[in-house]
């Protein structure tokens, strides 16, 4: 059974940092392209980083570009997000799933950034 666990998520304040992790089971995640998602209040969840099942490629947002940093760690299965320079606007629920968005959604992490 495929599972998606969201973790690390919190307040900051801007110019802060958080790093997310997103524990899989259920698959192998160096066998499958791996996206961090966001969904903030009144939006469409939006892709934000994506790192393919070779881990050669990795593919930013634009709006993130600079600042956020996917990797993942294969003995642990888990997928990261490094997130620096943190905006007001990173404000979001923060998920990962396969690129193609075709497993089922876990619970997410709540991302909060003000002063």
């Amino acid at each position: 059974q495929v599972q998606l666990v969201e973790s690390g998520g919190g307040w900051v304040q801007p110019g802060g940092s958080l790093r997310l992790a997103c524990t899989v089971s259920g698959f192998a995640i160096n066998r499958y392209a791996m996206t961090w998602y966001r969904q903030a209040p009144g939006r469409e969840r939006e892709p934000v980083a994506t790192i393919t099942l070779t881990g050669l490629s990795i593919d930013y947002a634009s709006s993130v570009k600079g600042r956020f940093f996917i990797s993942r760690d294969i003995m642990k299965n888990t997928v990261y997000l490094q997130m620096n320079s943190l905006k007001p606007e990173d404000t979001a629920v923060y998920y990962c799933n396969m690129r193609d968005a075709s497993q089922s959604w876990g619970q997410g992490t709540q991302v909060t950034v003000s002063s």
